[in-house]
């Protein structure tokens, strides 16, 4: 049974995520910052016959708490072959360039980007003992470069300095990720759920929870022929999902 760590997974996308793997057979730790919490999203899973779960206190943000958790799990498998990166927060609104002050900037990279750096370096070595070890780091095309400089693209007025600022920085540790990997088995890349209604952004989604939660674990099953170091957003391209940096 192959085996998975999603952090934030309580709810929203990650929850989501955590029960499409199920389905597939995989064995999920459930990664959540309250442990009350993920033992209540457990309950829900287990609800529906969904066994294989357990709940893993898990702070992204603190790198004590990041170490128990790759200790509680390295007590329970010797190899993770999958590690999904969804902890993430927005920031809070409105986000001015001009405005939102550094303390802002540093609480939401602290959890977008170096939470995924604390935690990636932490599991590496239960990663590397999978066969086809996968990373999908869950990202979004509002935070592609590209995008925003084009005054055509429907997302363009929306503006977020500090949260997209964060996830563009994740999205180049992921080539670079990608990259000290390339000659390895793994799998590394950025996905974005599309613009799905949650708590994260109030329930203006104009997607489902459900097509956010595919979307994510398709690229923890791709084979060995499948993609690395690249950036996908099924709702921007439908048809390949390749999206611009």
């Amino acid at each position: 049974m192959k085996k998975v760590l999603i952090t934030g997974a309580n709810k929203g996308v990650g929850f989501e995520t955590a029960r499409q793997l199920l389905l597939q057979g995989y064995y999920v730790y459930l990664g959540s910052r309250s442990l009350e919490n993920g033992l209540e999203a457990v309950e829900k899973l287990k609800a529906e016959g969904l066994d294989n779960v357990e709940a893993i206190p898990l702070d992204v943000t603190d790198a004590a708490s990041v170490r128990a958790a790759r200790a509680t799990i390295g007590e329970k498998t010797q190899a993770l072959d999958a590690l999904i990166n969804n902890a993430g927060i927005n920031g809070g609104m409105p986000q001015s360039s001009l405005e939102a002050d550094v303390d802002q900037y540093k609480k939401v990279f602290d959890t977008n980007l170096y939470g995924v750096v604390r935690v990636t370096q932490a599991f590496i070595d239960l990663l590397r003992k999978a066969p086809e070890p996968r990373i999908v780091n869950v990202s979004s095309s509002g935070c592609s470069l590209t995008l925003h400089s084009d005054p055509s693209w429907k997302y363009y007025d929306h503006k977020a300095a500090v949260y997209t600022s964060s996830k563009a920085a994740m999205n180049m540790y992921t080539i670079d990720l990608a990259y000290q990997l390339r000659d390895t088995p793994f799998k590394v890349n950025a996905v974005c759920p599309g613009f799905v209604a949650t708590d994260f952004n109030g329930h203006r989604g104009t997607g489902t929870v459900q097509q956010g939660g595919a979307r994510v674990a398709k690229y923890a099953m791709i084979d060995s022929d499948g993609p690395t170091g690249q950036f996908f957003s099924e709702e921007y391209n439908p048809q390949t999902g390749v999206t611009p940096w």
